[in-house]
């Protein structure tokens, strides 16, 4: 039997930033069939009005789709009027820290402050604030579960170990219920496909397309992917019994290679696609290993262990945008 994560009559409005990219507009959807009255923050740098168009559609008044960037304070302010629950999803990713590390840090770090300062001066019930893996860096050991030591080896680990902080700060100076998720690799429909996308949503479009895919490194280092529809109900499930200043690691425990990953989508696409191979990424970790025990011990059930059926709900829908 499917468990259900509803926050209907638990909170009424809800606030998502980055609600137009990959996983916010996930959420926001599964949000809005709860009954919240939603307001998405974006700033449309790597969100697509795309993603909400559907939405705005099927839901009308009941989805605000702001386009306001979170480290603007005073346009940040306008829109926490009776909000009861934030989830931050808004963030610099990998591949922006690399390109512009300070603009990184000011999305993070700043960003994250004034988020937690408004939700704190508003009376917010409950903060959820994405992080991410990277903040432990080299995993001293395997599964890397939420006792390892966070040691960062990237600026886009850095500045969201710096957000994390000042969520538990604002915990334990305010007694604000904030709860943390570090996010690993997410895969699933809506995932930018686009240089700065992830890896499956290129893969994907390269497929389809019959062109060829690259993979930085030799295609055997090993990532932790989980479909969205989790993460989404992970994300609901910490804002009803997520301990006060708590992280968790978000990640289905399932591990495959890159060059794995790369073989099934062009055999699901029939491609006659070559696999061209280019030098590592800076900062990039080669193994993961993840313990998700702390979040089934809060009541979680993941849905999707079954990769190859993650996989191809994502490739169907890719599928549908570029055929």
């Amino acid at each position: 039997m499917k468990k259900n994560y509803s926050l209907n009559g638990i909170y009424h409005k809800a606030i998502v930033t980055g609600g137009a990219g990959f996983v916010g507009s996930n959420l926001v959807e599964s949000l809005l069939e709860d009954g919240l009255e939603v307001i998405s923050i974006d700033d449309y740098s790597a969100g697509k009005e795309r993603n909400l168009e559907d939405l705005k559609e099927r839901f009308g008044d009941q989805l605000t789709a702001a386009n306001c960037d979170i480290t603007n304070k005073k346009d940040l302010a306008t829109y926490f009027k009776g909000v009861d629950v934030v989830f931050h999803q808004a963030c610099s990713k990998m591949t922006i820290c690399l390109k512009d590390p300070l603009r990184d840090l000011e999305v993070n770090a700043a960003g994250t402050f004034n988020l937690l300062e408004l939700a704190r001066d508003t009376s917010v019930k409950k903060f959820v604030h994405v992080s991410t893996g990277s903040v432990y860096g080299i995993a001293q050991y395997f599964p890397t579960d939420e006792k390892h030591p966070v040691n960062p080896t990237s600026y886009y680990g850095v500045s969201k170990l710096a957000g994390e902080k000042y969520v538990r700060a604002f915990a334990h100076l305010y007694d604000m219920d904030t709860s943390i998720l570090r996010y690993y690799h997410v895969y699933g429909p809506k995932q930018d496909s686009g240089d700065y996308g992830g890896v499956m949503g290129i893969f994907c479009k390269q497929a389809i397309k019959n062109e060829d895919l690259t993979i930085f490194g030799d295609g055997t280092q090993i990532r932790s992917f989980t479909y969205v529809k989790d993460v989404v109900n992970i994300n609901k499930l910490v804002a009803l019994k997520g301990g006060k200043g708590e992280a968790y690691n978000c990640a289905s425990g399932l591990k495959v290679s890159i060059n794995d990953i790369a073989q099934k989508i062009t055999k699901m696409a029939g491609a006659t696609s070559k696999i061209n191979y280019a030098d590592w990424k800076p900062g990039d970790i080669k193994d993961f290993e993840v313990s998700h025990q702390k979040i089934e011990d809060l009541g979680f059930e993941f849905e999707y262990l079954d990769f190859d059926k993650g996989l191809q709900k994502t490739f169907d829908w890719y599928k549908k945008v570029f055929s």
